[in-house]
């Protein structure tokens, strides 16, 4: 499956970072909270990415430059003017940015990404939360409960709205954790091309939970995954450096991945 990552939006919330740069890129230990997701999907065999790119697309698509061009080991040669790259690389992605406008909502951007999805099921998350979810687990709920859309419901903090259950599907939305299960939708969805019919209702002002995600939930179309393992959004300077402060103890839950190199770079 193809997986879609949201990184379009202002990011407002945390002004002091996405001034220069979409939330997504903001770092953590030295990479992009967008590179530490899609590391997440490819440790589970699934690196072919769509992202939705907006405000400041720019500097997404100067970091994959950057990567491809900086990959591997450097040869340079200064009297002939040439660089030969070799030696191990981290990454074996495919790629794509696609401009779903600057001021397109949620449901807007992915109704945009429709032509590069040719018709088949694929996965979608945001790009300002990581999580150890286990994607395939996902995936084979959403396959045998037959939803158009499955989610994954995961722990809030107490500011979040909740969700309320009838079994695995979603049958409501509530304003306040505490009054409801204690649920949130946190992402790493799956959803079938049927969902189209619903974003296109919209179009560009639909927003993924009310456009889509209501729709579904009172048709009963709306599956949950309940994920009981780590999930962290980046909304706020502290949630940043909780982040920061996990991996650099070495204590980072959504690091599924090692850092083996996957692919050689051959001498260019």
């Amino acid at each position: 499956m193809r997986v879609v990552i949201l990184a379009g939006g202002r990011g407002t919330r945390i002004s002091e970072e996405t001034d220069v740069k979409p939330k997504p890129m903001v770092d953590i230990g030295g990479r992009p909270i967008l590179w530490h997701i899609m590391r997440h999907y490819a440790a589970q065999g699934f690196d072919d990415f769509i992202i939705a790119g907006g405000y400041k697309a720019d500097v997404i698509k100067r970091f994959f430059l950057d990567e491809v061009r900086m990959a591997g080991d450097l040869t340079v040669d200064t009297r002939r003017g040439r660089v030969t790259r070799s030696g191990p690389a981290f990454d074996n992605w495919r790629v794509r940015i696609v401009n779903t406008g600057l001021d397109t909502n949620t449901g807007g951007r992915i109704l945009r990404l429709k032509p590069h999805l040719d018709g088949a099921p694929f996965l979608v998350t945001y790009g300002d939360g990581v999580c150890d979810v286990p994607m395939q687990a996902v995936i084979d709920q959403h396959r045998a409960q037959g939803h158009l859309a499955t989610i994954t419901a995961v722990h809030p903090p107490a500011r979040f709205g909740g969700l309320r259950f009838d079994g695995d599907e979603v049958a409501g939305f509530v304003e306040k954790p505490q009054i409801g299960e204690g649920w949130i939708n946190g992402g790493f969805a799956v959803f079938e091309p049927g969902v189209f019919d619903y974003l296109a209702l919209d179009g560009d002002e639909g927003s993924l939970e009310v456009a889509l995600y209501e729709r579904l939930a009172r048709e009963g179309k709306l599956g949950a995954y309940r994920h009981e393992g780590f999930w962290q959004c980046v909304d706020t300077l502290r949630e940043l450096r909780l982040l920061q402060s996990l991996w650099d103890g070495g204590r980072a839950p959504w690091k599924t991945w090692t850092d083996e190199p996957v692919r050689s770079v051959a001498a260019a």
